[in-house]
């Protein structure tokens, strides 16, 4: 087929309701590259790499785009050029491995764009030295839209040093959905991640630095944790070491583990998540960060709410406003030190928690303090119902100033407030008033 018969197909083709945008595209894109020019088959069950990778280094020479006709394309070991733009139709372009190697890979491309592909992994093992299906290194301009991934022995997108933004995707049935290192500014927005065995979306660094990813408006659900382990893996959106990162209005369930889980993670921002049917800690923010907001999420059926911990590690200044925190189970993947699973929320040191309605627990609405780690916390205007108890405060020596004010406690089998010696109490109830802790305010609190 000779280019111009195949422009003609393509624009009959154009005017077929349902057909990806990507064939319309092939009629007004200059320099556009049809696979099956280069002698690639569709549908066969040979190797077609050589040939695609001659259209695809044709394609980068040209500065266009390559375009994969409906079928699937048995591939292994390609390698991205430098100026790379592949579309397919939605649904029905596929890259399938055939094992040996990697898939797709590229280091150090000024441009990357995929768009309404299929790439397999077909559950193959991938090379030791390959951490993804797709993986990129060193990329600053990637685009990754309308693709599915399917059967990743690993993650089914891995990225080295990659900014740009990956939307619209469908990822399923991998070890990890997205594994992100050391991002140069990158979005993740409207993509599903669902069925992986591990990890959904790992925002991740290898030393603690600026990163700047925004992880927006995604579904992630089914997110398993085999590898096991105590927190680790399990995850609907980790970020690790990330600083500055966003993590906000996504629908995130049925987690072994957390929701979304910030370690060592500064100027985290966790807003409008919904969330339900966590394995452990729905919301985590933990050991070595300076700075969370936590706020607007909603928690439904988890073994603990909210925790903002590790001041012991150097974790604190934080914000814990607005949330909805209920039905939680209190038994979690593994045994607990103390206090155990089902707090509602959890905090430390710098921080304030207002606003909040916990509802439904085994152990306290909200629990202030572990020993003397506890220091300038603010808790004010929440409402917790139908826990144990109210509220749990550390009164051991060293603790800092504590303000409980304006608080409702409602229906709970115990009370109000309590103190705490570590996981043993030591008060009776401190619903109002005088304190046996003069770092320790109680003002305008009820119970209903």
């Amino acid at each position: 087929m000779n280019r111009r018969e195949f422009a003609a197909i393509a624009a009959s083709a154009a005017l077929i309701p349902g057909l990806g945008s990507a064939a319309r595209a092939v009629v007004t894109a200059a320099g556009t590259i049809d696979v099956t020019e280069y002698g690639a088959v569709p549908g066969t069950p040979d190797d077609q790499s050589v040939a695609i990778q001659a259209a695809l280094d044709a394609a980068s020479a040209g500065d266009g785009l390559l375009f994969l006709p409906p079928g699937r394309y048995r591939v292994a070991n390609l390698t991205l050029p430098q100026r790379c733009r592949i579309a397919g139709v939605a649904g029905a372009s596929v890259l399938a491995f055939g094992g040996n190697g990697h898939l797709l890979a590229g280091q150090g491309c000024a441009i990357v764009r995929l768009d309404d592909l299929v790439i397999d992994g077909m559950d193959l093992p991938l090379g030791e030295t390959v951490p993804g299906t797709l993986y990129l290194a060193d990329c600053a301009d990637v685009a990754i839209t309308g693709c599915r991934f399917t059967g990743s022995r690993g993650a089914a997108l891995a990225f080295d040093r990659c900014g740009g933004r990956l939307t619209g995707n469908d990822v399923t049935g991998a070890a990890i959905g997205m594994w992100l290192v050391d991002s140069t500014g990158l979005s993740v927005t409207g993509n599903a991640v669902t069925d992986c065995a591990d990890n959904g979306i790992l925002v991740h660094r290898w030393e603690p630095g600026e990163d700047g990813t925004i992880v927006s408006g995604n579904r992630v659900e089914r997110i398993g944790a085999a590898s096991g382990g105590t927190g680790p893996y399990g995850n609907g959106i980790n970020v690790y070491r990330a600083h500055g990162v966003t993590v906000s209005g996504n629908r995130i369930a049925d987690c072994a583990f957390t929701a979304v889980r910030a370690n060592g993670a500064n100027a985290v921002v966790i807003t409008g998540n919904n969330c339900t049917r966590l394995g452990e800690t729905a919301i985590y923010s933990e050991f070595a960060f300076e700075g969370a907001v936590i706020a607007d999420n909603v928690i439904d059926t988890a073994a603990t709410g909210i925790s903002v911990a590790n001041f012991i590690d150097g974790g604190r200044i934080a914000t814990v406003t607005g949330n909805i925190v209920r039905n939680l189970t209190g038994s979690g993947p593994y045994p607990a030190d103390p206090p155990g699973f089902g707090n509602g929320i959890y905090v430390e040191a710098e921080s304030t928690v207002s606003g909040n309605v916990v509802e439904g627990g085994p152990l306290a609405g909200i629990w202030l303090g572990w020993g003397p780690y506890l220091r300038n916390v603010v808790v004010t205007g929440n409402i917790v119902r139908g826990t144990r108890f109210g509220f749990a405060v550390s009164v051991v020596e060293g603790t800092g100033t504590v303000v409980i004010a304006d608080n409702l406690v409602a229906e709970t089998a115990e009370g109000g407030v309590f103190g705490y010696r570590w996981a043993e109490r030591v008060t009776g109830e401190l619903i109002d008033g005088p304190s046996p802790n003069p770092s320790l305010l109680l003002s305008n609190n009820r119970l209903g």
